[in-house]
């Protein structure tokens, strides 16, 4: 086979855009490496001659030091919880009430369904949905962190329309050989979706571990529910302040002999934030990109 030659108005091209999406990768990339070399470097040095692309010395102290903060487990942990069970929570609801919403005899499967995107565009507002929150008795509860979100309208949308296109012939012989709606979901229609199940998954999981406005707002009041990123958001806004507690613990004194400033502080605090998100993500992006397509070519 013939290799064709390239013409120099192709070659120019090329080199324009392999350029220009070198430069746009390095946009992107290059704010995150900046905050994992800063929070890893020595707080005087990286403070005194800057972070460019490599770290100014190398310290791991900046990390301890933070993760040594008095609750900062614990606030992981809830976050975690929340993370886990209402990310799951979330799959199981919108996953089930998708499924239903394919089925032409549900009884008022339109008014229902349009009832649904209609929230999507109109919302109550932060005082009628705390006085809403307060009447069910859900402030200062850990439900307040898994009820509210079972339900996501996007989901539900994504992922009927991706069981829309499943063969309605393996739910018909299901059906045929005695299988009730529950047995089919669970056997044929979940394992089938787990593309979309993915895709939802790694969304309301990330939403659920990246959210701090509802224990801003709804359970300020008790702090054992204090999730990691309201923790971690304060911590930010308090950075000076956290720097003298640091160097003032017991546990800081190794702190105190690097000097570390708040600017290291928020570095550190906002690398500790993205980390798990990371880390999951790149194991999930096959799946979602392969639900969103599917779930999309309909919708």
């Amino acid at each position: 086979m013939a290799v064709q030659k390239l013409t120099p108005s192709r070659v120019i091209f090329n080199i324009f855009n392999y350029t220009f999406f070198i430069l746009f990768t390095f946009l992107c990339l290059y704010p995150l490496w900046y905050v994992a070399c800063y929070s890893i470097s020595v707080p005087q040095q990286a403070k005194e001659y800057g972070v460019t692309f490599f770290p100014r010395g190398f310290t791991f102290t900046n990390l301890t030091q933070v993760l040594s903060l008095d609750g900062l487990f614990h606030s992981m942990l809830i976050s975690v919880l929340r993370t886990v069970i209402g990310g799951g929570a979330t799959v199981i609801c919108c996953m089930w009430l998708g499924y239903v919403f394919t089925k032409e005899k549900m009884p008022a499967r339109k008014f229902f369904y349009r009832f649904m995107i209609i929230t999507m565009y109109v919302g109550g507002g932060m005082i009628p949905t705390y006085l809403v929150f307060k009447s069910y008795g859900l402030l200062n509860t850990f439900a307040v962190y898994i009820v509210p979100s079972l339900i996501s309208a996007y989901y539900v949308i994504l992922i009927k329309t991706y069981v829309e296109q499943l063969p309605a012939s393996l739910e018909e012989s299901a059906v045929i050989d005695g299988a009730g709606p529950l047995v089919v979901f669970t056997k044929i229609i979940f394992p089938l979706s787990m593309p979309i199940v993915a895709t939802i998954a790694i969304f309301a999981a990330v939403g659920q571990w990246n959210s701090w406005f509802d224990n801003h707002i709804y359970t300020f009041s008790n702090k054992n529910l204090t999730t990691m990123q309201y923790m971690l958001y304060n911590y930010l806004n308090e950075a000076q302040r956290l720097t003298d507690q640091i160097k003032h613990s017991r546990s800081g004194t190794q702190a105190l002999q690097n000097q570390l400033t708040p600017y290291t502080v928020r570095m550190t605090v906002t690398m500790i934030t993205v980390l798990p998100v990371l880390i999951v993500y790149p194991i999930f992006q096959k799946y979602i990109v392969k639900g969103i397509m599917i779930g999309a070519v309909k919708g």
